[in-house]
């Protein structure tokens, strides 16, 4: 990298060389589109607040700042409050997890959570292992440490575990060093597929074996429609897992509050990452969040949530059936999303201008893959409109998709066009053809 800056950015090359992995990612690119009211927004996997209790939130708030305001707005623990901690032991119970106060480190939201233990292990050029498709800002993360991140398959019932094998097998005979493998086993983000019980066991064995760190990332987990699903990873491997839970898919996302359970060593070094990047997580925050846990009925909330979320997933499959029969899809038993296949002809990214004209919005599978991957395929969230904005949303980009299939079966049944060829005594082309 220069020295020299450019006509953009004087500073262009004083920049580390680890700057250049960060970039504006496809669905981040996207919201300032699909905030516009005419546009259905099928793209960003925003939950649905407004149905939460606002009263209890409000009434949490005030409780915070009458009964303990000063520490709340002091500075707090690296590690986060022990009673909000004891709160989030609570939470991951649900999932068979049983854990020690000592071994949580709050974060500001899980994404925080993710930037601190990438920065943690990754040098340039070591191996991260995800899962293709993958979490869209994780790579953006991932890449923005230099790591290479190396894509492993995925089909309708998670990440394949001889695909795995393969890959690190392959990779070690290339002397490359795996440092961990990233997964969403439950709900995933963006393929809504989750991970069964059988290969939770044989990922978790074959990450045993080659001394592979798991960084399982659950923010969907409780958000199940059809029962419920295996419990984490972390429920039955402590110190090969470090897991990762938010409060911004049960909750609310504008609190910012996430959490990472990890083994006793990298707690220690995730506390003191904690403390170099914000000193200390929002302490107000946290009293807010206790304070609503200790009092509201937040189980049932979950429920309504579930109950709200599954039925715009089932509007969405419900247009989807209707709409566009002739494609394939993802049929995800709770969590925000569903991920498309398209036919090998269409182009999801280059298909994204023509459906923001027809005012519908959505992401392209090139955004989950780190190699240029998921061109065929596209996620739609179902978790943020209703059901009827869901339809008409899938109404109008059937109108894309079928608008695309039309345009290319027209140029593929078209003969090549005739070369027209001057006459010898034609030297120059007339004016108005120059």
């Amino acid at each position: 990298m220069t020295d020299q800056g450019n006509n953009l950015d004087r500073w262009y090359g004083h920049y580390a060389d680890r700057t250049s992995g960060l970039a504006a990612s496809e669905v981040r690119a996207l919201f300032a589109v699909a905030s516009r009211p005419e546009v259905v927004s099928l793209a960003g996997g925003m939950p649905y607040v407004s149905a939460l209790p606002q009263e209890l939130v409000t009434a949490a708030l005030e409780r915070v700042m009458h009964d303990s305001g000063s520490v709340a707005l002091q500075y707090g623990s690296g590690q986060g409050m022990p009673a909000l901690r004891e709160h989030i032991l609570e939470v991951m119970a649900l999932e068979g997890i049983r854990a020690s106060v000592d071994d949580i480190v709050v974060t500001t939201g899980s994404q925080h959570a993710l930037e601190l233990v990438t920065k943690l292990f990754i040098n340039p050029g070591d191996v991260v292992l995800a899962e293709g498709p993958s979490y869209v800002t994780a790579m953006v993360v991932f890449k923005s440490f230099q790591a290479d991140i190396q894509h492993v398959p995925m089909d309708e019932f998670g990440l394949i575990p001889e695909a795995l094998r393969e890959h690190v097998a392959r990779l070690k005979a290339e002397a490359k060093r795996i440092k961990f493998l990233y997964t969403v086993p439950t709900f995933s983000n963006p393929a809504g597929v989750t991970l069964t019980w059988e290969r939770r066991l044989q990922i978790l064995e074959i990450c045993r074996a080659n001394d592979i760190l798991i960084l399982e990332d659950n923010p969907y987990g409780l958000l199940y429609f059809d029962g419920q699903p295996p419990h984490a990873m972390r429920s039955v491997e402590e110190e090969g897992v470090v897991y990762l839970g938010t409060f911004s898919k049960t909750l609310a996302p504008g609190f910012r509050v996430g959490w990472v359970l990890a083994p006793h060593a990298i707690r220690e070094k995730l506390i003191l990452a904690n403390e170099a990047a914000v000193l200390s997580p929002s302490s107000f925050t946290q009293h807010v969040i206790k304070e609503y846990l200790s009092v509201a009925d937040w189980r049932a909330q979950i429920d309504t949530f579930r109950g709200l979320y599954r039925e715009r997933r089932d509007a969405m499959l419900s247009a989807l059936h209707d709409y566009l029969p002739d494609l394939s899809w993802t049929n995800p038993a709770g969590g925000f999303y569903v991920w498309v296949t398209l036919p090998d002809n269409l182009d999801s990214k280059s298909m994204l201008p023509r459906a923001v004209k027809e005012l519908v919005a959505y992401t392209p599978g090139t955004a989950f893959y780190a190699n240029g991957g998921g061109r065929t395929s596209l996620r739609l969230a179902f978790c943020y409109p209703t059901p009827e904005f869901i339809r008409e949303g899938v109404r109008r980009l059937s109108t894309v998709i079928n608008g695309e299939l039309e345009l290319l079966t027209t140029f593929a049944q078209t003969a090549p066009l005739p070369v027209a060829r001057p006459e010898a005594t034609m030297i120059n082309p007339p004016a108005n053809l120059g």
